[in-house]
């Protein structure tokens, strides 16, 4: 958009006051401002633009913020002390998740009495549908902190459990997933977490579930709700009837999900086929929904298989907006924490975000212009770094050069964005600490603690007049329209 059109649209901008109906938040995991950028940039590239001048579905939201993500007691954060503040509205300790700073990690004992809930925890607790999407395990950090309590982000299953606090009664995530909160949409991975010992997954015989108590958490969880499917593939996700289906798990993979490049689109569903199929079911709740969403990429130093994760989530956020209304739907959009991607040097005008710059290091050698600062792809060999071209540069599995050796590349500690629009969402301005995000959501609902906002709901539109020979489709169009007014979303990238 050109300065003067952005003039014009700065100044038409109203406060939207009324209650959110519907909260959406978008979570993407590592998504640093570089992140971003680079993002926008491919996308625009793969719609045969320069890509500069493109814009994501996030980079038009009205109201920006910068989410301070130090964790209680570590300067750069992980995912789950990430998720306890921006999901539950507390900052905590590392690798903790659900619990107050009271709380130790790895230590069993520390948990009770240090417990908090998730904005989706209250949304249920007020009479909402609540869901959660991801591309990680179910059981992943980051969609976890809507419904776990836990000292240790690594207690996937009860075979996971230390000694100790299996001795205590501790009890690992997937029990908490099913037995926490009562939640009508889980779609991501995580199969073998919820299986017993020795039962086959159904994709990959070869591979069994690890579950110690010889318990089926799939089979628990169905049995327990009515008008509830599981589903493990595409066919079957698609094949569910959002009309008489109240509750839904599908779980796709016994771990992760797979990347966006990687995915078989026969037999596995994207990110926005997930979301849709959430919204259609949840939003039958006249009270409305919660739905959490979550993204990964970075910590294998492949920015092609990140960047294109991070446009699959726009297209995810794009397909929500079609869905809900802006009028009374709150859409968030933020990060958990950056990485040490970097991205920059001299490049002309549209050229490929993961190209080669046009300069030449000082060893006479080829650099990209998307860089790590640590992690698997450093490269020094007998005091030098290997030459490097498009056709090495452009595979899907390439690593960018990094300037230190680590196995796993690692999170970043700057300030990630918070992108906002719909009811309230003026909240978001200035630098925030990332627990203000719950806090500012739950009050645009007017949800637990702030049930007493004071705040109305958007008056419904009023349906344009129309002939009596288009009655019909005028019924139609306000059905629809009402359908949409009954929406509650937030949606988690991890």
């Amino acid at each position: 958009m050109k300065g003067k059109e952005a003039l014009v649209a700065a100044l038409s901008l109203k406060p939207n006051v009324h209650r959110a109906k519907n909260l959406i938040l978008f979570l993407g995991d590592g998504m640093g401002i570089s992140t971003v950028t680079a993002a926008r940039i491919l996308k625009g590239q793969l719609a045969g633009k320069t890509g500069e001048e493109n814009m994501l579905t996030m980079d038009t939201f009205p109201h920006l913020a910068l989410s301070k993500t130090y964790n209680v007691d570590q300067q750069m954060p992980d995912s789950a002390a990430t998720a306890t503040a921006y999901l539950c509205g507390v900052k905590a300790n590392y690798g903790t998740l659900g619990l107050s700073a009271g709380a130790r990690r790895s230590q069993c004992s520390s948990q009770k009495g240090h417990e908090v809930y998730s904005v989706l925890h209250r949304a249920k607790a007020a009479g909402k549908s609540v869901g959660i999407v991801t591309t990680t395990r179910v059981q992943h950090a980051s969609p976890g902190g809507n419904y776990a309590h836990i000292s240790e982000r690594d207690w996937y299953s009860d075979a996971r459990l230390s000694s100790s606090a299996a001795a205590a009664g501790c009890t690992d995530i997937s029990y908490q997933l099913v037995h926490n909160t009562d939640i009508n949409v889980i779609l991501g991975g995580g199969r073998q977490y919820m299986l017993p010992q020795g039962t086959p997954d159904p994709e990959y015989p070869s591979k069994t579930g690890e579950r110690l108590d010889k318990t089926n958490l799939i089979d628990m969880w169905l049995e327990n709700r009515r008008n509830a499917k599981y589903v493990w593939n595409k066919a079957q996700l698609d094949a569910v009837n959002d009309i008489d289906t109240d509750y839904l798990m599908g779980l796709f993979e016994p771990v992760d999900t797979r990347y966006e490049l990687d995915r078989n689109s026969e037999t596995d569903p994207s990110l926005t086929e997930m979301v849709e199929k959430a919204i259609k079911i949840l939003s039958k709740n006249p009270k409305g929904f919660y739905l959490g969403r979550i993204d990964h990429g970075h910590h294998a130093s492949e920015a092609k298989r990140a960047l294109y994760e991070a446009v699959e989530f726009d297209r995810a956020i794009t397909r929500a907006g079609e869905l809900t209304s802006e009028l009374d739907t709150m859409s968030v959009v933020t990060a958990d924490h950056s990485h040490v991607f970097s991205f920059g040097s001299s490049s002309p005008r549209g050229n490929p975000v993961l190209g080669l710059s046009t300069k030449i290091g000082t060893d006479d050698k080829h650099f990209t212009t998307a860089l790590y600062g640590n992690g698997p792809g450093f490269a020094i060999v007998n005091g030098t770094r290997p030459d490097i071209n498009s056709n090495i540069t452009g595979a899907t599995d390439y690593k960018q050069q990094s300037a230190v050796p680590l196995s796993s590349e690692t999170h970043g500690s700057e300030d990630v964005a918070i992108f906002a629009k719909g009811p309230m969402s003026h909240l978001f301005h200035g630098v925030q600490e990332q627990s203000y995000i719950a806090h500012a959501m739950a009050y645009a609902g007017c949800i637990d603690p702030y049930t007493d906002c004071a705040l109305e709901l958007a008056p419904e539109p009023t349906p344009e007049p129309t002939p009596d020979s288009n009655h019909a489709s005028s019924v139609q169009l306000s059905l629809v329209t009402l359908l949409l007014l009954a929406l509650l979303t937030t949606i988690n990238l991890i």
